[in-house]
């Protein structure tokens, strides 16, 4: 047994607070979510009347561990100097994300005014125009199921968990209800309303008229680093707090919320804990998603390549360091607020030494992260007749990186996780060949598939990086 097992676990009842009503739905609890959305919520002033109903994905992980704790957990914020720790009490029920009966219910409930979630790009289900991807056999099984039954539990992918929610709300005329997405895409709250509104159409158009008057779809944009938690996360809890936590989470002390967004029904005092409520996220969208987003794309695979572990120990080599500031040097010259003192803050950020956030962690769901972190600013610098070798670079990197860690077995430090992974690695190693690279980029984005300057660079940076690599 590890020595934090044998102390007194961490229980609500002893070291947190009572749990609150729940008037809050998450989607896709994980480390992000307990690091920023549930401690937003903590430390609103009225968060004793905003407790939150938790879903897991599919796995019921952090239900096993959570419930045993009444859902309450450590979290560490870990400052260059030290770490502070605190229980946050605001997840006041945790499901496992198959319970779509418990999700009916709390849709049902008049008092539940919001929906947030943080499933990450590949839990959109979009097919390559943006548009649910009926296709694929998932989506496919879940419509079938509610179009059957709309009673069906187990429904597996989020949208279509939401068709679900929204239809029982509905039947319970419960009322106006706010749907906010917390990913990292742009306009998440339209992103994410076309695939709900694709599923609504599959399974009852007649659920569309009431959505248009009763769903406000709010924007917004988030921004925490915050590692997968490890044993060495459990042990100190243990040593500075005195009890077993089964999962704490450790976060960075930056943390920032943009929302754009009506809130019909009510929402948290957000504001006083320090979230921007503005009426137009767009422009720090852009400004986290290329300068924060891109420049961690970029470490993950060129970081990778060049045997690092961790963004820490990857900015701290002179070569990446320089190539992160071309890419925000590029990256920079689109935005329409200032970056100059974010950029000194992402520097500070990824240097922190206590942070230990794992480049394969970044590198997953690259298919889906690329289009939305690089492809942008590749396309803009491409039509301005500005250097394209920052973002080929990134694109050239995921390709070399697919082709050098495709064959990882499950379970290894090094697996590629992608929500398209046969598909890519057999992609990335095909791009052997002028035709193949031209295949994989296009694979990214059409248009820049097209392109012959652009494919030529990022053929010159494969070429680059595999001889970097090389003599590492």
């Amino acid at each position: 047994m590890a020595d934090f097992q044998s102390r007194p676990r961490l229980s609500r009842e002893k070291h947190g607070r009572p749990a609150a009503s729940e008037r809050i739905i998450h989607l896709g609890l994980g480390n992000f979510a307990r690091a920023h959305q549930a401690w937003f919520t903590e430390h609103a002033p009225d968060s004793d009347k905003w407790g939150i109903a938790a879903f897991t994905g599919r796995s019921m992980r952090m239900v096993n561990a959570l419930e045993p704790q009444g859902d309450v957990y450590t979290l560490i914020t870990s400052a260059p100097q030290g770490d502070t720790f605190e229980v946050i009490s605001s997840v006041s029920s945790l499901h496992s994300g198959l319970d779509t009966a418990a999700l009916r219910q709390r849709f049902a409930d008049p008092h539940v005014s919001i929906v947030t979630s943080t499933v990450t790009e590949a839990g959109y289900v979009r097919d390559r125009t943006g548009e649910l991807d009926t296709t694929r056999q998932d989506v496919k099984s879940d419509i079938a199921a509610l179009k059957k039954d709309l009673q069906s539990n187990g429904i597996t992918t989020i949208p279509m968990r939401v068709v679900a929610g929204l239809l029982a709300r509905r039947a319970a005329d419960a009322g106006p209800i706010t749907i906010l997405p917390c990913d990292n895409l742009m306009q998440n709250g339209a992103a994410f309303r076309t695939v709900v509104e694709d599923g609504i159409e599959a399974v009852d158009p007649s659920l569309m008229d009431w959505a248009s008057q009763n769903v406000d779809w709010a924007t917004s944009m988030v921004d925490r680093i915050t590692p997968a938690t490890t044993d060495a996360e459990r042990q100190a809890v243990a040593d500075s707090q005195g009890w077993y936590d089964a999962s704490p989470v450790r976060t960075e002390p930056f943390r920032e919320w943009v929302i754009q967004g009506s809130f019909p029904s009510g929402r948290p005092q957000w504001e006083q804990a320090g979230v921007t409520l503005t009426d137009d996220v767009v422009p720090f969208e852009q400004r986290k998603l290329w300068m924060l987003n891109g420049s961690h794309s970029t470490l993950a695979y060129c970081g990778s390549l060049l045997g690092f572990e961790t963004v820490a120990d990857a900015i701290a080599d002179p070569r990446l360091r320089k190539w992160i500031d071309e890419w925000w040097d590029l990256a920079g010259s689109y935005l329409s607020i200032p970056s100059d003192d974010y950029r000194r803050r992402l520097v500070e950020r990824f240097s922190n030494p206590r942070i230990h956030h794992h480049l394969f962690q970044i590198a997953s769901d690259g298919s889906q992260k690329l289009p939305v972190r690089i492809v942008p600013v590749a396309k803009k610098a491409l039509a301005e007749g500005k250097s394209i070798v920052p973002p080929a670079r990134t694109i050239g990197a995921w390709i070399l990186f697919l082709r050098t860690f495709g064959a990882e077995a499950s379970g290894s430090a090094h697996e590629v996780k992608d929500a398209d992974k046969a598909r890519i690695v057999e992609l990335a190693r095909g791009a052997t060949t002028h035709d193949g690279v031209r295949a994989a980029v296009g694979y990214v984005d059409a248009d820049l598939g097209r392109s012959e300057s652009f494919v030529n660079e990022v053929e010159n940076q494969i070429h680059t990086l595999q001889e970097i690599s090389r003599n590492q």
